[in-house]
């Protein structure tokens, strides 16, 4: 193909890729993921689809436009998110947020799920899973019988990729390097597969793995009493940001507790009812 410089695009490459259809990949992201991007990622943009445009044989990116705005999208518009979000993560990142769900959190639900009470956790953005089975490690810290209990963390995504590696809960010997060693006995050897270990049956039975889009619908009946929503709502935009924060409250049981990455801040109605409880948490109601 011809260089797209000259052409009216907006990078230099093999397709030509013009601000409008920037702005339709932009307009349908925002649409489907709640994502926003500012046209300074351009290049970035390009980078990534033009991948996507390889692999699915398109010569254009307006091809393309036109695949995701079809009702026959809905698969490339999930690919489309996929390859346009970064998926940051490690066990016990931000180490903070897991000592107050250990010291300040638990204790109650462990007395609750003893006396034979529901208890229920979400990780509302869990990637690769390392932060649901970080907050299982958690759990198990002070309940070490969690399994056995009706105790049970649910792990989502929008990504199915995400889902299915956080389903599989294979991880290196590397990426488990943070993980204390009260916490390893519950990552075993892969078989034939040297530095990798696989989550225990424990760690499988405290955690469930689903794809779930934060702007689309919510299927769970039943409330939480803590939830992880960590390091996502900074690609929203203002308004959906509020939007998502205000979704959560009705989620979230009684003194339930959210837990929001070091650079984001709770907006919108939702500050009525989340009070600050330590660094980047919120309490529903404020009780301490």
């Amino acid at each position: 193909m011809t260089n797209a410089a000259g052409r009216g695009s907006l990078v230099e490459g093999e397709f030509v890729f013009t601000a409008e259809d920037f702005r339709h990949i932009a307009q349908t992201l925002h649409a489907y993921a709640g994502i926003a991007l500012s046209e300074g990622k351009a290049a970035l943009v390009y980078s990534r689809l033009a991948k996507r445009l390889r692999v699915l044989g398109l010569r254009s990116f307006r091809d393309y436009c036109a695949l995701i705005e079809g009702v026959e999208g809905v698969d490339e518009r999930q690919a489309m998110t996929a390859a346009l979000t970064t998926n940051v993560t490690r066990f016990y990142r931000e180490p903070h947020h897991f000592d107050h769900l250990r010291d300040q959190v638990m204790p109650e639900l462990a007395a609750r799920a003893r006396a034979g009470g529901r208890v229920r956790l979400w990780s509302a953005a869990c990637s690769n899973g390392q932060e649901p089975y970080s907050m299982a490690l958690t759990v198990l810290d002070v309940l070490p019988e969690a399994a056995d209990l009706d105790v049970r963390i649910l792990a989502t995504d929008i990504d199915p990729n995400m889902v299915a590696e956080g389903a599989a809960g294979i991880y290196s010997d590397e990426l488990l390097s943070p993980v204390p060693a009260s916490g390893r006995k519950h990552f075993t050897p892969v078989p034939g597969s040297p530095g990798q270990f696989s989550a225990d049956a424990t760690l499988r039975r405290l955690v469930s793995f689903r794809e779930l889009n934060l702007i689309g619908d919510w299927p769970m009946k039943g409330k939480f009493g803590v939830i992880f929503c960590r390091n996502v709502v900074i690609y929203f935009d203002d308004a959906t940001q509020e939007m998502v924060w205000s979704r959560f409250t009705p989620m979230m049981t009684p003194g339930a507790t959210l837990y929001i990455g070091h650079s984001e801040r709770v907006s919108g109605p939702a500050t009525a009812q989340l009070q600050t409880c330590g660094l980047t948490a919120y309490r529903l109601g404020g009780r301490a």
